[in-house]
């Protein structure tokens, strides 16, 4: 299982708590020093049954300054895809990723049943 947070993320440290209380292994990944790439991406949303919109992080200050609200509707799924691995802080976090699936963002009932399935 992979876990992509942000170390200073209090969402994401209550995420690593929940597992951690869980007794869940995982491997973590820092998402500012090893954003996910486009075709990790893609992977996931297709797992996930997701549109690449849903990775987004649309209220952080990056996508703010980027004015992404107003941009996005002229953009293809593909240029999503890009544009989200240039910068970990465009994606929306945490994210858990495992064979069954793709949690995007820190609901613990969604996590709970994708861990459960395992």
């Amino acid at each position: 299982m992979l876990f992509i947070h942000y170390p200073k993320c209090t969402t994401c440290k209550k995420a690593g708590a929940w597992l951690a209380e869980k007794g869940i292994a995982y491997e973590g990944r820092d998402i500012k020093e090893n954003n996910p790439t486009a075709d990790e991406l893609k992977a996931w949303a297709q797992k996930s049954g997701l549109f690449a919109r849903k990775f987004f992080k649309t209220s952080g200050q990056r996508y703010r300054e980027l004015n992404l609200k107003d941009k996005l509707n002229d953009m293809t799924e593909e240029e999503m895809f890009e544009l989200l691995a240039t910068d970990g802080m465009l994606v929306k976090r945490p994210l858990l990723v495992s064979e069954n699936g793709v949690c995007v963002g820190f609901k613990e009932a969604e996590w709970e049943k994708a861990v459960s399935a395992l």
